[in-house]
Order: C-alpha cells, then structure tokens, then sequence
C-alpha cells in the first residue's frame, strides 16, 4: 500500500507527456538551465565586484563645524 509499482509510474509518466508534451517539457528543462547558468554568472560577477569608495567621517565633522562656526558670528 505503501509504496508504487512500475505500472503506476509508467501511467504518471505517460500522463505527464500528454500534458506537457515532448517539446513543451523539453523546452522547459532549457529555460531551466540557462536560468541555473544566469544565476551562477550573477554570483561569479559578486564576488569581482569592487567595494564602493569609503567617505572619511572627518569630512563630515568638517562641514558642520563650520555650519556651526557661521551661526555663531
């Protein structure tokens, strides 16, 4: 009861072919893989990227420092 017999997952194979067909099945196992391919690029082209340029902090306290310099006089 348990567990399928070749006779039932010949049917199910059979079903599956009249629905999807040989093409469309065939088809969709390409998109598949140029999907897997894309994805494997993307995640090679990560790890080359360059890190973005740091902004030093004391450029920052400089600006305000000085906003703060011309509110005073």
């Amino acid at each position: 009861m348990g567990s399928f017999s070749i006779w039932h997952w010949l049917v199910v194979g059979i079903i599956i072919l009249l629905l999807f067909g040989k093409g469309r099945f065939s088809d969709m196992m390409g998109d598949v893989a140029k999907g897997i391919k894309s994805f494997k690029k993307g995640m090679a082209e990560d790890d080359e990227a360059k890190p973005a340029p740091r902004i030093d902090a004391a450029q920052g306290d400089t600006v305000d420092a000085e906003k703060q310099a011309d509110k005073t006089i």
